[in-house]
């Protein structure tokens, strides 16, 4: 058969079903050893079909941050999920360069961070699920209301006999089962192709993908297939082979399994650092959908990095298309102030040094004009200005454009090259490299120095875990006064709440609560080495007087003191405090906790450990 191809005014073989493939089940694994050897670096080989690119009328992002993201680190809360579905929001634009963001359904952590970023009502990214190919999780999905869900549908020999203990014929069965019971529920599937890159790409994946696409004529339901390549041996070569060539994957599914390119999607792995360009390279030969996470989080080696797949998206189109890229520094410093991730200070775009310059030539060259050595404004496009690396070449006037920089000093407040304090890094600079220093300062050393001699404009580390520790006493009070037994004032329901937030908070010293006249209702709620310690509080004490009580019973809110040693311990404390109420919102009581400040910093150098 031919059939008219108007976009290259030239007819087009297209098969029959006297030429359609079909699965070819087969009695043992095709391992394809002469590729992959195992003992030796995978081979690279050639069939020298070399191909045109020929893009998708529309390309996009789609995230897995939340998904393979999370396989790679320890699990977001829910209020970092909020807070990064925002920044992806702001990312894609309005008109959806990132299209979809999906989510793990299985537990209630998972289920809470999905109705909260719904229930912001925003068109992109759009939320969908990803689950395994069985019924109970096709469950979740309806439960959760989700019209699309990614379905784990592992395609080479590996996982489907070495893995799943299958054979082709029934692992297909067992996938186009699940593709039609979601079908069947007004789902559409979305099967993720595992291992596609060590596949039998003729054997079994191009069969699979026309049954896949006769479900969706049948149903009017489309399906989108994602291209996994799991271990990231995809090659983007001219003339490679298949199952390893981009290329020759992209216009195999497109060309021989009738996958229209917009229902494709392209899932990499950096294991060989080929992550960014295959997903590039899966665009331009007309797969839309190309999938990422932030900075690149994920699996082993990791994903395609979004914010890479952004700029690259915008080189190709030559437009940013509502992209907001300036979110990709403020997710930069989210990752890093609020979730302690620390990127390489060289990582494209996020990095602090990303567009540094370390020799003293290039240096030189910035200041006479700064695009000779910045890949583009990186001040308007990120809010990144070029920063300079110092050595003994740089001058003090370099020192003071770090300084100015790194603090973001601007207008009336930039410092200039004569400010002693700069003077001082300037000589200390100098002096490492008449110690014989042949290697460029880091910043580590210089905002150390910085901090030195220039005290008054940085947050010290006691300042930062002040705030730390007012911030999650705050949380923690907010919680808890909340809690039934807590609003019922009955001590006996009451204390054994208060005993578990002890126990899941050893930085806690001392919980108490009082009534609305300041009278001590509860018996001392502290850890058994400090009981002896708190004899003389009994229960009637009348605590009216404390700034803790009195604050809360003025305004209804939570109140935090500012440091003071504790009578009882002689440790450096905050109390927080918050009333509890009723029904009636009427002012029943009063819960305050002490929070021993020492412990809350042992407990951060732990977690930065």
């Amino acid at each position: 058969m031919a059939r008219w191809n108007s976009k290259k005014r030239v007819l087009e073989h297209e098969h029959s079903k006297f030429w359609q493939y079909r699965l070819v089940d087969v009695q043992e694994p095709n391992l394809m050893r002469e590729i992959f050897p195992y003992e030796e670096v995978p081979h690279i080989d050639f069939d020298h079909m070399l191909l045109s690119i020929d893009p998708a009328e529309d390309i996009f992002i789609t995230d897995t941050t939340f998904r393979d993201g999370q396989q790679a680190r320890p699990p977001y809360t829910v209020k970092q999920i909020e807070a990064i579905f925002d920044l992806l929001h702001r990312l894609s634009g309005p008109n959806g360069v990132i299209r979809q963001s999906e989510f793990f359904l299985y537990t209630e952590k998972d289920r809470e961070a999905l109705e909260l970023c719904l229930s912001k009502g925003y068109q992109y990214p759009g939320i969908t699920g990803w689950i395994r190919a069985v019924e109970e999780d096709l469950q979740l999905v309806a439960d959760c209301g989700l019209k699309e869900t990614g379905i784990l549908t592992s395609v080479s020999d590996y996982h489907i006999f070495l893995k799943l203990n299958l054979d082709r014929k029934t692992a297909m069965k067992k996938y186009l089962n699940i593709a039609r019971a979601a079908l069947d529920k007004g789902i559409a599937p979305r099967c993720h192709f595992e291992d596609i890159t060590r596949a039998d790409i003729y054997g079994f994946c191009v069969p699979f993908a026309i049954e896949l696409m006769r479900l969706a004529e049948e149903s009017g339901i489309p399906i989108k297939i994602r291209l996994c390549d799991t271990l990231g041996f995809g090659i983007t070569y001219p003339g490679a082979a298949l199952p390893r060539s981009v290329p020759r994957l992209i216009r195999t599914f497109i060309d021989d399994a009738g996958v229209p390119g917009s229902l494709l999607e392209w899932h990499g792995h950096n294991d060989f650092h080929k992550v960014l360009i295959n997903a590039a390279t899966a665009w331009l030969y007309g797969c839309a959908g190309a999938n990422g996470t932030l900075l690149g989080f994920g699996e082993r080696t990791g994903n395609a990095p979004i914010e890479g797949l952004l700029i690259e998206y915008i080189g190709l189109r030559g437009s940013a298309n509502g992209v907001d890229t300036t979110a990709i520094s403020d997710m930069a410093q989210y990752f890093q102030s609020e979730l302690g991730y620390r990127i390489p200070p060289n990582y494209p775009f996020a990095g602090e040094e990303f567009n540094a310059t370390r020799a003293g030539i290039h240096a030189d060259g910035l200041v006479k004009h700064e695009e000779i050595y910045n890949i583009f404004d990186t001040q308007k496009l990120l809010k990144r200005p070029i920063s300079i690396i110092i050595t003994d070449k740089s001058g003090v006037a370099s020192v003071a454009y770090w300084v100015n920089t790194r603090l973001h000093l601007e207008g009336e407040r930039r410092l200039d090259k004569r400010h002693p304090g700069i003077v001082k890094i300037y000589k200390r600079v100098m002096r490492e490299y008449d110690q014989g220093r042949n290697t460029s300062i880091s910043t580590e050393e210089l905002e150390r120095w910085a901090r030195r001699y220039l005290p008054e404009f940085f947050v010290s580390e006691f300042d930062r875990l002040k705030q730390k520790a007012y911030t999650l006493a705050a949380h923690l009070v907010e919680e808890v006064v909340e809690n039934e037994s807590i609003k019922s004032m009955d001590p006996a329901r009451q204390e054994p709440i208060l005993q578990t937030l002890l126990d899941l908070n050893p930085f806690i010293q001392y919980i108490y609560i009082t009534d609305r006249e300041g009278l001590k209702t509860t018996r001392n709620i502290t850890h058994i080495v400090d009981k002896s310690k708190y004899e003389s509080a009994k229960v009637g004490e009348d605590l009216s007087d404390r700034p803790w009580f009195i604050e809360p019973m003025k305004d209804g809110k939570v109140h935090v003191t500012d440091f003071y040693t504790s009578r009882y311990t002689g440790a450096l404390c905050i109390t927080v405090s918050a009333p509890i109420t009723s029904e009636t919102e009427e002012i029943v009581g009063i819960l305050g906790i002490d929070i021993r400040f020492e412990d809350l910093a042992k407990m951060e150098e732990d977690e930065s450990a």
